[in-house]
């Protein structure tokens, strides 16, 4: 079985990234690994509304600011504040491949939701994940 010394526990940082956490937190110390966060802020373009619209970086780097924030707060819950935390832009698929191979991550731990109806036929980020990660990946079920 491998080692696990580089875990990128990914989150969305809804209410079920704590579980996501505990999972990965559990991985690590069983081998004694580096846990990094991280959290893509996905960038979906705004059209022109009028005048009062906010200019596009400012939304941007609102949305990153917020992210920062709420990342650290969920690193404090898992008592993970010493763990590298990281906000990127930008595709969810592309940049949590990439990430992993920057880092040389040996396991990626994401949440995957139980999906119903016209939802099963869409592609979905865990399994483009599962399929063009560098490493293993451990989706934790959540309900």
């Amino acid at each position: 079985m491998p080692e696990y010394k580089k875990i990128l526990l990914v989150v969305d940082l809804s209410d079920d990234s704590q579980l996501v956490g505990e999972r990965a937190k559990a991985i690590a110390a069983c081998y004694g690994s580096q846990i990094t966060l991280l959290h893509v802020v996905e960038y979906v373009p705004v059209e022109p509304m009028g005048e009062a619209l906010l200019p596009t970086v400012q939304i941007e780097s609102e949305l990153v600011d917020r992210a920062r924030k709420r990342l650290t707060e969920l690193a404090r819950k898992l008592a993970l504040q010493d763990s590298p935390q990281l906000v990127e832009t930008g595709g969810i698929k592309t940049e949590i491949i990439r990430t992993a191979q920057r880092l040389g991550a040996d396991l990626i731990v994401l949440g995957s939701r139980e999906r119903h109806g016209l939802a099963i036929l869409l592609n979905f980020t865990e399994d483009t994940i599962l399929h063009a990660a560098p490493c293993d990946v451990l989706a934790v079920r959540l309900h």
